[in-house]
């Protein structure tokens, strides 16, 4: 007994540790998750407060269940124990009991059938909505495009922005330690955003804790929810369907903006999109290309093949490799369609940031090949027509075959 005692008080003192040197190493994340917390998060939409409601009201009727239930059976185990001269009754069966433990259930059941029945049908009325935004998920990011009220025509994509040292452990962890991305879902306050979800590859899983949200993107298929947030703030939230590698490196983050401030943002977007336009027609020089390819590379490749072009894994490495230094047709044709664990960029970068991110990959590093892909190529390589040269491999070896023979024709006469 002794010893089982001296166990459980190990275990606690531990837990009491492990607890302690996390509640140090990371704060809470503002409008996210807190430390230590075992509750919901604070609710900010009407949804989230009556999920919140729910959930207490549940918890309350289970716990008086649990004791209403082992109290009786407790109670009875003591008082008509064995010791005290008490004999178990012998009956068949009482219908009056099986009567109270059909209807009690019954009741209890539509108790807590009614108000869950009444949250489910409001979570799903997404009519006159006042911002409608599709979603869109990839690995490992998620894209925005506003389809409906103002803001319409906005689109941008949103991705972990937290630094690779802290991944690595080489540096401290922030408070919002991959919760953190470079452009955040948008939205003005007090208005009906309705979301429509769908996915570019794998299934994944749109979730936000504050707005009580959570919805699955499939490939191939449409869903939407809803949600209305009803104080200004950042909120944040998680993938939360496995769909691979860096599933826990895609977080959602959404700035519920003031309605003025929002009208702003909006301006300020649309200026921006303009100004930034990508013309494919435009002959870019290479340190146009360079500039804007590493700005691709940074955001959408760097979490796979790593920021010094290393490769991680599954993911081989860029610099030296084969393809950014064999046939530029090769490398184009991977990049548009994918092979094994990369995906296909097609759908997802338009000519001038697939031109770019090429050029970028092939000029970096240790690769020196001095090539230049124009937005053009990427438009006829769509259609079938993929850029030819490019090949520095054949030249290299080629040449190194050369000085290998040379050097042995001296060995050879003597």
């Amino acid at each position: 007994m002794k010893t089982i005692k001296r166990a459980l008080m190990g275990v606690l003192a531990c837990s009491g540790l492990l607890s302690a040197h996390a509640a140090l190493a990371v704060g809470d994340s503002p409008g996210g998750p807190a430390v230590n917390e075992i509750n919901l998060q604070p609710p900010v939409t009407k949804i989230a407060e009556e999920l919140y409601h729910l959930h207490t009201f549940m918890l309350i009727l289970c716990t008086v269940i649990f004791i209403g239930v082992f109290g009786v059976m407790f109670y009875s185990m003591f008082a008509h124990r064995k010791s005290k001269g008490h004999k178990a009754a012998n009956f068949h069966e009482s219908t009056t009991v099986e009567i109270i433990w059909t209807i009690v259930p019954f009741i209890i059941v539509v108790l807590m059938a009614l108000p869950a029945t009444k949250t489910v049908v409001a979570m799903k009325d997404t009519s006159n909505a006042d911002v409608t935004i599709k979603v869109t998920g990839y690995q490992w990011k998620w894209g925005y495009d506003y389809v409906k009220g103002p803001g319409e025509g906005i689109s941008f994509l949103s991705t972990l922005t937290t630094p690779r040292s802290e991944v690595d452990g080489s540096a401290p962890k922030t408070d919002t330690y991959l919760q953190e991305v470079d452009n955040p879902l948008v939205v003005p306050v007090d208005k009906k955003i309705r979301i429509i979800t769908t996915a570019n590859d794998v299934v994944h899983s749109w979730y936000v804790p504050a707005f009580g949200v959570k919805q699955d993107a499939i490939p191939g298929f449409v869903r939407d929810t809803w949600f209305k947030a009803e104080k200004v703030g950042t909120y944040r939230g998680f993938c939360t369907e496995l769909c691979g590698k860096e599933h826990a490196f895609m977080p959602v983050v959404v700035e519920v903006l003031s309605a003025d401030d929002y009208a702003k943002w909006v301006d300020d977007q649309k200026k921006k999109m303009a100004a930034a336009s990508d013309d494919p027609n435009k002959t870019y020089t290479l340190a146009e290309l360079m500039a804007r390819g590493q700005q691709v590379y940074t955001s959408n490749c760097a979490v796979c093949h790593q920021p010094t072009g290393k490769g991680a894994g599954a993911f081989p490495a860029l610099d030296g490799s084969k393809i950014a230094n064999g046939p530029i047709a090769e490398h184009v044709g991977l990049v548009l369609h994918g092979k094994n664990a990369m995906p296909s960029w097609a759908p997802t970068l338009n000519d001038v940031e697939i031109a770019s991110v090429i050029t970028f990959e092939r000029n970096s590093w240790g690769n020196h090949t001095g090539d230049i892909l124009q937005p053009r190529q990427v438009v006829d390589a769509r259609n079938g027509k993929l850029p030819e040269g490019g090949d520095h491999l054949t030249g290299a070896t080629a040449a190194s075959g050369a000085e290998a023979a040379s050097a042995a024709a001296p060995a050879s006469g003597a």
